[in-house]
């Protein structure tokens, strides 16, 4: 059964390559002019992921070795209540870098029993919450701009990751009834 998922996977996989390949194909032959600048940044889009990737993939791999299944359903998943959700905001919100990055992350934290909450707070952190963001933020905007901003994301980053995780379970029942 496994081995089908993974060849209906591959399989959904290649045709959305197929058609976002096509799309591009005629948009690159709609718009001449644009074909140099869309190859261009396409290129440099392919470095940066070469660049990136292998060392995201040893991360992941460490920690999937490194830390167990019980560590992260103790602190992310089911019970893990407001520390889960202000670990996952801090999670998120140390590293720098893009958020494609986070993505092997976070499919790896659902894999070991995160909580989907969890895992959209993380995302999202990631995506909204720097600290070296937050210290530029301080510098330019004051610190009234930066805690008003800081505390409404944090606010609705807990909302919306709550929200997904009640639309998604919402979503299973159904399907399983």
């Amino acid at each position: 059964m496994n081995k089908d998922n993974a060849k209906k996977g591959m399989l959904r996989d290649l045709i959305l390559l197929g058609i976002f390949s096509c799309a591009m194909i005629i948009l690159l032959l709609a718009f001449p002019l644009k074909q140099e600048l869309v190859i261009k940044t396409s290129w440099n889009f392919f470095l940066e992921m070469i660049t990136i990737l292998p060392a995201v993939m040893i991360l992941m791999g460490l920690f999937s070795v490194w830390v167990s299944k019980e560590t992260v359903v103790k602190y992310l998943g089911k019970k893990s209540g407001l520390k889960g959700m202000f670990l996952s905001i801090l999670f998120g919100a140390l590293p720098t870098g893009p958020l494609y990055v986070a993505f092997p992350m976070a499919s790896t934290m659902i894999k070991k029993g995160a909580r989907i909450s969890n895992i959209v707070i993380f995302l999202s952190a990631w995506a909204c919450i720097k600290i070296p963001q937050e210290m530029v933020e301080l510098r330019f905007l004051g610190f009234k701009f930066m805690a008003s901003r800081l505390l409404l994301t944090i606010i609705f980053v807990f909302l919306i990751g709550w929200l997904i995780e009640k639309i998604m379970e919402r979503n299973r029942r159904s399907c399983a009834s």
